[in-house]
C-alpha cells in the first residue's frame, strides 16, 4: 500500500470492495480471533493511506451493526499493544454507527436482565468507551476523539450528557500535568476530545461552555509544555473556541480579488457619490451591531499571537490559520487591531520563530482578502526584510523557514489582489523574489521564490525549479541572464554588495565576489563610479567577514572591469588597496588566495625578459621570507611558509638549500613552540611544492635540484614530521603533521620515482612504508584511513613501481589491486583485519604493533573491538608455532622498553597486554620465568617512570598480585622487601 501514499485517491474505486471482504471475515463468527485482529489489521492499513475522513462514510451503519460492535469493543483489552489496530478501527466505526436517527433509549428495551441483573443503557456504555480510550497511549486516542465528536453533538445525547461530559474532560484537565508521561496521554486525548467536539458542535450548543472551557485551558498553560503535540491540541482548540465566540459569518469588509474596490465604485457613479456613501455608511452601522463580540476573543487572539513565536512550525501553522478563520469574522476596526498586533511580530527583538509565524499569518489573511489595500503599504517593507532574513547561530543560521514563508506570502498576495492595487510595489517585490531566486543560500527557498515576475516566461526558462537547485549555476550563470533585464541589474548588484559579501558563510562571499564579476559588464559605470568606492572603506574595516568579501569583490570588480579598455585605468585602485591592506597588517598572510595571488605577482613582475630573476631582488625576497619563519607568530610562519612553497622555479634558483633549511627549522619542536603544529603542517606542505617546483637532477646542484646531496636531508625532515604526536587544548594536532607529512612523503617519493628512481634508496623506503603501516593500525579514523591512502597508492603506483618496498608480494597478496580503491580504512571493522596481517612480516612488525597497542588499548569502543579481535585472531594462529610467537613477543617488549616514558604508548600497551593475558594469547609461556621476569621488570620500570598518579597506585597493586602469584621468580632475600616497600609506598 506505500505506493499509493502519495496518490491516495487512486485507491477510492476500490475501498468498498475491500472493506467488505474484510468486514465479512470480521462479522463470521467463525472466524478465530487472530484472523479477526488481521483484518482489523489490514483496515487500519488502507485507512492511513488514504485517510478515516474518507474512510470513515464507507463504513455499513445500520441499526443491527450496534450491539455487535459494542460487543466486540467490549472483548477488548485496552492495555494490549498487539491489537490497537482493532481497537482503532472498531471505535471509528462506532463513531459512524453513532449517527443512525433513533434515539438511543429505544434499543435499551427492558434494562433488566433475564437474570433479573440491571443492564447499562446503551448511552452509557457508548460513553464509557469513549472515555475508557481517551486515557490510552496508543492511536485509538485519536478514534476515541472521533467518536465523541460525533456522538455528543446528538440531539438525545447532548441534552441529557453533555454538560456531565464536559465536566469530566475538565476536570481530568485541571487534575492532569503535562510534565509527567501519564499526565501527557490524558491531556492529550481530552484536548483531542475538545477540539473535535468544538469542530463539529453546532456553535449556539456549544457557546454556553466555551468560555468555562477557555478559563481552564489558560489554566494548564499550554504555551510552556515541551510536548509539541499538546501546544498544537492547544492551538487547535484555542481557534475553535474562537470560531465559537463570534458568529459564522463571512465580513463584508474584505477584499474580493475580481470586484472592483469601494473607492473605485463610489467614484464611478460621479453625482450620486455622496448618497452612496452616507449608504455604505449605514450598511457598515449595521454590520457593526450585528456583531456580539465577547471579551474571551481578546484572550483567543493574544493565545493565537503566542502560538505564532512557537518554536515548531506545526504549531505556527495552526495559529495562523486560526487568526486568518478568527479575523474574517470580526468587525473591521477589530480585524485591523488584529493586523496591528500581527505587525509587531517582525521586530529584530523578536526571535526567527516570531517571524516565521507572522508570515504565515500575514499569507494567510492576504489569501483570503482579509488585508485591505490599505495595509499593503505596511506590510511590503516588513516582508522585504523577511525575505533576506538570516540570523548566524553558533556554527549554523537560521531565517531559511523565514525566508520560505516570505516567498508565500508574495505569491498569496499576488494571487489575491488585483495587479493595479499592487502597482506602487510590484518592482520591489519582483526584484526581492528574484533575488532570492538566485542567491538564497537554501535550495528550498530558491525554489519557493521562483516563479511569475516581469519577464517571468524568459526569467523561468533559465531559472526553473531545477535549475535553481544548484547553487553554484544560480550565482555564476543563471544571475548573469537576469542581470541583463535593467529592471534587475542594480538591485542584484546592490543585494549582492550590501547582503552577501559580508555573508558569515565563507563560500556564500566567494560565490557572490564571482557572480559581481560575471555582473560587471552589465553595469560598468555602476560599478567603477559607485560600487568600488563603496567597497574600498569596507576593505580596511573591522568586520572580519566584512573586509575579506570587501577584498574579494573589489579584486573580482577591478579584474572584470580591466577588460574593459576604457576602465584599464581603475587596476590603481587595486594597487591603492595592496598597499592600504598591508599598511594596516592585515591577518591575512596564511590565506591560500593570498599564496595564489604572490605566485601570479611574481610571474608578473619579477622576471626579466631572460626568464630569469634580479639577483638582488631575489636575495632581499627569499632572505626576508626564511627569516619570517622564526616568527614568534605561528600564523606569520604558516603564511611564510605557504608563500615558499608558491615561490617560482626561477627565484628558487640557486636559494633551494636556503629555502629547504628554512623550513626544515619550522618542522622541528622546541620548548617555544610546541603548540605550533600549524606551521609545522605547512612547513612540511611546502617542502613538497618546492621539491615539484625545482624537479630532479641527480647530479645536479643542491641549491637547484632536488638531488644526491639533499635527497635524504629531505627524507629526514619528512619522516620527521610523521612522528608528531603533540596535543594541546585543541585535542591531537599533531594529527594535521602527520597528515602532511604522509601526503608530502608520498608526493617527493612519486616526483622521484617518475624521475630518477635511484635517488630511492632502500633504508627510506622501508621507513616510509614502516611508518605508514603504523599510522595505518593507529585509533584515529581520519588519520587511519589516510595513511592507508597513501600506504596503497605507493604499494600498487606502477609508472614505475616504487623499488625496495619491503615484502611487496606479501603486501599486495594482503592488499589486491582491485581493492585499493574499495577498501574502507575510515572502518575498522574492515582495515584492522587487514593491518594486523602485516604482524608476520618482520620488517612490519614493531611499527603495526606499536600502532595497534594504542587502539587496541584506547577508549573508543569500535576501533577497540575490531583491533583487539584481530589482534587475538592474528594470535590464534601463531599459537602453534613456538619461533613466531617469541618473534612477536619479544617485539612486544622492545615497544614496552622504547616507550617507558611515553605515557601515549605505555598506558595503552599496559591495557592491550591485560587483555591478551586475559584472552589466554600467552598461555604457553605462562610456566616460563622468562615471561614472568619480563612483566615484573617492565612493571616495575612504569612504576617509577609514569607520571599519572591513578597509573602508579595501579601498576604497584598488579605489581603485588603478580608477586604474590609468582613469588618464586624473585629472590626470597628481597622479596619480603619488595613487598612491603609495594604496601607502604604512598604511590
Amino acid at each position: 500500500m506505500d505506493k499509493y501514499q502519495e496518490q491516495p485517491h487512486l485507491l477510492d474505486r476500490h475501498l468498498e470492495g475491500m472493506m467488505n471482504s474484510l468486514l465479512d471475515i470480521i462479522r463470521d463468527s467463525g472466524s478465530p480471533p487472530p484472523l479477526v485482529h488481521l483484518a482489523f489489521k489490514f483496515l487500519y492499513i488502507i485507512t492511513k493511506v488514504r485517510g478515516y475522513k474518507r474512510f470513515l462514510p464507507l463504513f455499513p451503519h445500520e441499526v443491527r451493526d450496534l450491539q455487535p460492535v459494542l460487543d466486540m469493543l467490549a472483548k477488548q483489552n485496552p492495555r494490549d499493544p498487539d491489537t490497537w489496530e482493532t481497537r482503532y478501527m472498531l471505535l471509528l466505526w462506532l463513531s459512524m454507527i453513532c449517527l443512525i436517527p433513533f434515539d438511543l433509549a429505544r434499543f435499551d428495551g427492558n434494562l433488566v436482565s433475564m437474570e433479573g441483573q440491571a443492564r447499562q443503557p446503551t448511552m452509557d456504555r457508548i460513553l464509557e468507551i469513549a472515555k475508557c480510550y481517551l486515557v490510552v497511549s496508543d492511536k485509538a486516542r485519536d478514534a476515541a476523539a472521533v467518536l465523541v465528536s460525533k456522538f455528543i453533538v446528538r440531539p438525545d445525547v447532548r441534552q441529557s450528557r453533555m454538560a456531565d461530559f464536559l465536566d469530566w474532560v475538565l476536570s481530568m484537565l485541571s487534575k492532569s500535568s503535562s510534565q509527567t508521561m501519564e499526565g501527557t496521554v490524558i491531556v492529550n486525548g481530552m484536548l483531542q476530545a475538545l477540539a473535535q467536539l468544538f469542530k463539529h458542535g453546532k456553535r449556539e450548543d456549544c457557546l454556553p461552555y466555551a468560555a468555562t472551557v477557555l478559563k481552564c485551558l489558560d489554566n494548564c498553560k499550554l504555551s510552556e509544555s515541551n510536548q509539541m503535540v499538546l501546544r498544537k491540541l492547544g492551538m487547535k482548540l484555542v481557534q475553535r473556541l474562537g470560531l465559537t465566540f463570534v458568529k459564522p459569518k463571512v465580513a463584508k469588509w474584505r477584499y474580493q480579488r475580481g470586484c472592483r474596490s469601494l473607492a473605485a465604485n463610489l467614484q464611478a457613479q460621479g453625482a450620486a457619490v455622496q448618497n452612496q456613501k452616507r449608504e455604505v455608511a449605514a450598511d457598515e452601522a449595521d454590520d457593526d451591531e450585528e456583531y456580539d463580540i465577547p471579551a474571551e476573543i481578546e484572550n483567543v487572539v493574544e493565545q493565537l499571537l503566542i502560538g505564532l513565536k512557537d518554536k515548531d512550525t506545526i504549531v505556527r501553522w495552526s495559529a495562523a490559520k486560526g487568526i486568518g478563520r478568527i479575523t474574517g469574522r470580526l468587525p473591521k476596526e477589530l480585524a485591523d487591531d488584529v493586523i496591528g498586533s500581527l505587525l509587531d511580530c517582525f521586530s529584530f527583538q523578536e526571535t526567527d520563530n516570531a517571524w516565521h509565524g507572522g508570515c504565515l499569518a500575514l499569507a494567510e489573511l492576504g489569501r483570503r482578502g482579509l488585508l485591505l489595500p490599505s495595509r499593503i503599504s505596511d506590510v511590503v517593507p516588513v516582508m522585504l526584510k523577511a525575505l533576506t532574513y538570516d540570523e548566524k547561530r553558533g556554527a549554523c543560521s537560521v531565517g531559511s523557514n523565514v525566508r520560505d514563508a516570505a516567498c508565500y506570502v508574495c505569491w498569496a498576495f499576488a494571487r489575491a489582489y488585483e495587479p493595479a492595487e499592487l502597482i506602487p510595489f510590484i518592482n520591489h517585490i519582483s526584484s526581492a523574489l528574484v533575488i532570492a531566486a538566485v542567491f538564497d543560500r537554501d535550495v528550498n527557498c530558491r525554489r519557493a521564490a521562483s516563479g511569475t515576475f516581469p519577464h517571468g516566461i524568459d526569467i523561468l526558462t533559465a531559472a526553473d525549479y531545477f535549475a535553481v537547485g544548484n547553487r553554484v549555476n544560480c550565482y555564476l550563470t543563471i544571475s548573469v541572464y537576469i542581470a541583463g533585464f535593467p529592471e534587475y541589474t542594480q538591485p542584484m548588484i546592490d543585494h549582492l554588495v550590501n547582503m552577501k559579501i559580508n555573508h558569515w558563510d565563507g563560500v556564500i562571499r566567494e560565490l557572490s565576489t564571482k557572480a559581481l564579476h560575471n555582473i560587471t559588464p552589465q553595469a560598468p559605470e555602476y560599478m567603477a563610479n559607485v560600487v568600488l568606492p563603496r567597497l574600498l572603506p569596507l576593505s580596511v574595516g573591522s568586520d572580519l567577514h566584512t573586509r575579506h568579501g570587501a577584498i574579494l569583490a573589489c579584486a573580482e570588480i577591478t579584474h572584470a572591469l580591466w577588460y574593459l579598455s576604457c576602465y584599464q585605468s581603475y587596476f590603481l585602485t587595486v594597487c591603492t588597496l595592496i598597499e592600504k591592506l598591508s599598511l594596516s597588517k592585515m591577518p591575512f598572510k596564511g590565506d591560500p588566495i593570498i599564496v595564489s595571488a604572490l605566485a601570479a605577482l611574481c610571474n608578473e613582475f619579477y622576471i626579466n625578459e631572460r626568464g630569469e630573476a634580479d639577483p638582488a631582488l631575489q636575495d632581499e625576497l627569499v632572505t626576508q621570507y626564511v627569516s619570517e619563519l622564526q616568527n614568534a607568530e605561528e600564523m606569520i610562519r604558516c603564511g611564510f611558509s605557504r608563500a615558499l612553497g608558491a615561490l617560482p622555479r626561477f627565484l628558487l634558483k640557486g636559494r633551494l638549500q636556503q629555502v629547504l633549511e628554512g623550513l626544515k627549522k619550522v618542522t622541528q619542536i622546541s620548548p617555544e613552540d610546541v603548540s605550533f603544529a600549524e606551521s609545522r603542517r605547512d612547513a612540511l606542505i611546502a617542502i613538497a611544492k618546492v621539491c615539484q617546483t625545482v624537479g630532479v637532477k641527480g647530479d645536479g646542484s643542491q641549491e637547484e635540484y632536488v638531488c644526491r646531496d639533499n635527497v635524504d636531508q629531505i627524507y629526514a625532515t619528512l619522516l620527521t614530521g610523521v612522528t608528531d604526536y603533540t596535543t594541546d587544548s585543541r585535542g591531537d594536532v599533531g594529527g594535521w603533521v602527520r597528515e602532511a607529512a604522509m601526503t608530502s612523503l608520498m608526493e617527493v617519493t612519486l616526483l622521484l620515482v617518475q624521475n630518477e628512481a635511484e635517488l630511492i634508496n632502500a633504508n627510506i623506503c622501508k621507513q616510509i612504508m614502516c611508518w605508514l603501516a603504523q599510522q595505518s593500525a593507529e585509533k584515529i579514523d581520519k588519520f587511519r584511513a589516510h595513511a592507508g591512502s597513501v600506504f596503497l597508492t605507493l604499494l600498487h603506483f606502477d609508472h614505475p613501481p616504487v623499488p625496495h618496498i619491503p615484502h611487496r608480494e606479501e603486501l599486495e597478496r594482503i592488499f589486491p589491486r582491485s581493492e585499493k580503491e574499495t577498501l574502507n580504512w575510515n572502518a575498522a571493522s574492515e582495515a584492522f583485519p587487514r593491518i594486523t596481517q602485516l604482524l608476520g612480516l618482520p620488517s612490519y612488525q614493531y611499527h603495526v604493533l606499536l600502532g595497534l597497542s594504542v587502539s587496541v588499548g584506547g577508549l573508543t569502543e569500535t576501533t577497540l573491538r575490531y583491533s583487539a579481535q584481530s589482534l587475538f585472531d592474528y594470535m590464534k594462529k601463531i599459537q602453534s608455532d613456538p619461533s613466531a610467537l617469541e618473534s612477536f613477543c619479544e617485539t612486544l617488549l622492545k615497544v614496552f622498553e622504547d616507550n617507558l616514558r611515553n605515557d601515549r604508548v605505555s598506558v595503552p600497551l599496559l591495557t592491550m597486554l591485560d587483555q591478551m593475558l586475559a584472552n589466554g594469547c600467552f598461555d604457553m609461556f605462562t610456566e616460563q620465568e622468562k615471561m614472568c621476569e619480563s612483566q615484573c621488570h617492565g612493571s616495575g620500570q612504569f612504576l617509577s617512570c609514569s607520571a599519572l598518579p591513578q597509573v602508579r597506585k595501579t601498576t604497584a597493586s598488579q605489581v603485588y598480585e603478580m608477586l604474590l602469584t609468582y613469588g618464586d621468580v624473585v629472590d626470597v632475600a628481597v622479596l619480603e622487601q619488595v613487598m612491603a616497600i609495594l604496601s607502604d609506598t604512598n604511590w
